[in-house]
């Protein structure tokens, strides 16, 4: 029997009583203990009626049993979809009804909602709850703990991804067992994690970044988690001292940085910090290591592929670039148009290769024949450039592309501009119609805490800087940009909201 994702990152520890999680009150799961709960889930799974291949959907809050849930559909053959907590009955409906989804698992206080909408699409409803309370807990308490793990193979898929579908609706990115298993084995090696590693855990499990990089990593490596229910200010500085590593979204980091007792006698110990999902300042980046002396590591990924790239271990980690690709990936920048390589320092659309690649999109052939090319490279979507010395710049997403009286106009070169004005936090710039050009620049900007940007002076510096077709012809200032859950501005929703802003 072999199932890879099984055989290297649960199989080797099943029988160790080494801790695997640090959970709050001081408790701790070990691996035979982990191990052990999946194969409970496996059983429960199989009670269901279940058939290898078969879809689950889960939206369950993080906790020991959601993870050990999500590799029982693994060990049990069948695919996963990890669902944000946050979606609605409506939402949750096309994830079931696209995916298929023989078996739908929620909190049970969102079972008299969630539990018609499974029906609905022929899908049979279970509960997990955090507590321990859920319907299929109870069916897997009683079951064995251990399980004939089901055969799998590399090309075998294990999950399904769904795209935040902020340009329609959500694809769902297929990934296979070798994809997931591949990307782990190159980052444990990259970032040179072991068996001592303690991985300050504070991210959602329904996203590649807390599921498949944070917990495969550390399930290879052998090392162990504090597994947190999310991010806590305090819960973080208290954890931080029993850590040596945390992987994080941006917002982790300016938030501990907000934090007096935030230092560097308290963060000094620690080996690694690694940020991803969503873009890190520089702002941020330097003002972390002068607080604490650790450069953080920033590195590139999306849900069709896992990490593409990372800043070197060892090495110069620079702000404002995510490194190189990894071993094993293939990187290049093309012209978006004529699709060919464009000259190194120049902008456009960034294509990969490798083992981590998706398989493509769930039942949507057209999208995927568009998108992942017959050589095997995927079209991103992101703009970007590899400089001088080899290091990818991610500029933003090719729908972000602002293009006004016939001129390209890429944001990140305007954003970080505005981020470096005196009072300005942080920013985003967009492009919204406009009846003479096409589309208009616009700018909005969040306010450093206690001060208030001059706008006259930033729009004279960027008169400076700046050719006039890139000029905003709108700065706005506003409380807070608008972020999904891993911390990602979402530029859709500030188009919406200016939408109107050139128009009579």
């Amino acid at each position: 029997m072999a199932n890879p994702l099984y055989d290297r990152l649960i199989a080797p520890h099943a029988g160790k009583d080494t801790p695997f999680l640090h959970l709050p009150g001081d408790t701790t799961l070990t691996y035979a203990d982990f191990a052990g709960r999946t194969a409970q889930f496996a059983h429960a799974l199989m009670d269901a009626g279940l058939q290898t291949g078969d879809r689950v959907a889960i939206q369950a809050e993080k906790s020991p049993d959601t993870l050990a849930l999500i590799f029982a559909c693994a060990r049990a053959g069948l695919v996963f979809l990890p669902l944000n907590t946050g979606y609605t009955a409506s939402e949750i409906a096309y994830f079931i009804e696209n995916s298929g989804a023989t078996l739908f698992i929620c909190d049970p206080a969102k079972a008299a909602d969630m539990a018609p909408v499974a029906q609905a699409s022929g899908a049979a409803c279970e509960t997990l709850s955090p507590d321990g309370s859920g319907s299929l807990q109870t069916t897997a308490d009683a079951a064995m703990r251990d399980f004939a793990t089901v055969d799998r193979d590399a090309d075998d898929l294990a999950a399904f991804l769904y795209t935040s579908g902020t340009t329609g609706r959500s694809k769902g990115a297929m990934l296979t067992q070798g994809n997931l298993l591949s990307n782990a084995e190159t980052l444990v090696d990259l970032w040179q994690f072991t068996e001592r590693d303690v991985l300050l855990h504070a991210l959602p499990i329904f996203h590649t970044h807390g599921l498949f990089v944070a917990t495969n990593v550390i399930l290879l490596a052998g090392g162990s988690m504090i597994f947190l229910p999310k991010f806590d200010q305090a819960e973080v500085l208290q954890a931080l001292p029993k850590a040596t590593s945390m992987m994080g979204v941006p917002t982790f980091y300016t938030r501990l940085l907000d934090a007096p007792e935030f230092t560097k006698d308290l963060a000094g110990h620690m080996r690694l910090f690694i940020s991803g999902s969503a873009p890190l300042l520089a702002e941020t980046h330097r003002a972390f290591e002068e607080r604490t002396g650790h450069r953080i590591l920033e590195r590139y990924g999306m849900t069709e592929t896992n990490m593409n790239t990372s800043n070197p271990y060892d090495g110069d980690r620079r702000p404002g670039t995510v490194g190189f690709p990894l071993p094993g990936v293939d990187l290049k920048v093309c012209d978006p148009e004529s699709g060919g390589p464009v000259p190194r320092g120049e902008i456009g659309v960034i294509e990969v290769r490798g083992p981590n690649v998706f398989k493509g999109y769930w039942q949507m052939p057209e999208k995927t024949a568009a998108e992942l090319r017959d050589d095997g490279f995927f079209i991103t979507g992101d703009l970007g450039m590899v400089d001088a010395d080899g290091y990818v710049h991610i500029v933003g997403r090719g729908k972000d592309l602002i293009i006004s009286g016939g001129y390209n106009i890429y944001p990140k070169e305007i954003e970080l501009l505005l981020d470096d004005q005196p009072g300005v936090l942080e920013s985003a710039v967009v492009g919204v119609p406009h009846p003479d050009f096409g589309e208009g620049v616009v700018a909005v900007l969040v306010a450093e805490a206690g001060a208030a940007p001059d706008l006259n002076a930033i729009r004279a510096d960027l008169k400076e800087k700046l050719a006039a077709y890139k000029r905003p012809k709108r700065i706005e200032v506003i409380e807070n940009l608008p972020r999904n859950t891993m911390g990602k501005v979402q530029k859709n929703l500030l188009r919406d909201s200016y939408a109107d802003s050139f128009t009579a």
